[in-house]
């Protein structure tokens, strides 16, 4: 986030960006203790092991532009401004669990394993906070919960495609989707930021957007710690 736009934020919005800032720091740590990802830091991630996570990623990103798109539809006339951003943003995401699957078939998986897998349990907990939420009257809670799931395409997913191609003889085509969001979700950040600072006018929905964001955290992270890797 550039100093201008940071400086722009007016006071309540400022306070909950500090706030997110912990949260993302607490769900860094979190990540970092699940298997996979200690895989990854330490240089033992294998070929199976990364189609094992793509094939456990699929279905969030599929259910993502589900519970974007019922965000969407729950904003009132008093919200329209936001409601055109999350619109946006549906339309821009809803097909990129295709660009994962690409990868899984590049990194040697089959294309019926990854369509065919169903979701883990942490998954499963994810999608079904996020539809809650999203059908909620003017869910702004769900800032917070873009916070931590586009923060990831924003802060790690160069860094674990660059680890991944480093540690494995595949195709630089299998780490596309991560090398995407890796460069596309600074810009998604930014409209966050907007959308923070038409939203964040009193302490309730700070509030609000801070407790969605702790616990997206804890159920994305849920996700990776309960693969099944062998």
């Amino acid at each position: 986030m550039t100093t201008s736009k940071k400086e722009s934020l007016n006071p309540t919005a400022q306070q909950c960006l500090q706030s997110l800032i912990g949260i993302w720091l607490g769900f860094e740590k979190q990540l970092n203790r699940t298997e996979i990802i200690r895989k990854l830091q330490q240089g033992v991630l294998t070929q199976n092991d990364y189609q094992t996570l793509l094939l456990n990623l699929r279905q969030q990103v599929i259910e993502g532009s589900r519970w974007i798109s019922r965000a969407a539809s729950s904003f009132d006339r008093n919200f329209s401004d936001i409601r055109s951003i999350v619109i946006g943003h549906a339309k821009e995401e809803h097909k990129d669990y295709q660009m994962l699957e690409k990868d899984f078939v590049a990194a040697g998986g089959e294309i019926a394993d990854i369509q065919s897998a169903s979701k883990n349990i942490g998954s499963e907990a994810l999608h079904g906070y996020m539809m809650h939420k999203s059908s909620e009257a003017n869910p702004v809670g769900l800032i917070g919960a873009m916070w931590i799931i586009e923060g990831l395409g924003e802060k790690m997913a160069n860094e674990w495609a660059g680890r991944i191609d480093e540690l494995l003889d595949l195709p630089q085509s299998a780490t596309q989707f991560m090398q995407y969001h890796g460069e596309n979700d600074d810009s998604h950040m930014e409209k966050l930021y907007a959308m923070l600072n038409r939203v964040c006018t009193s302490e309730a929905v700070t509030e609000e957007i801070t407790i969605t964001a702790k616990v997206v955290a804890r159920l994305y992270a849920l996700q990776l710690d309960v693969i099944d890797y062998e």
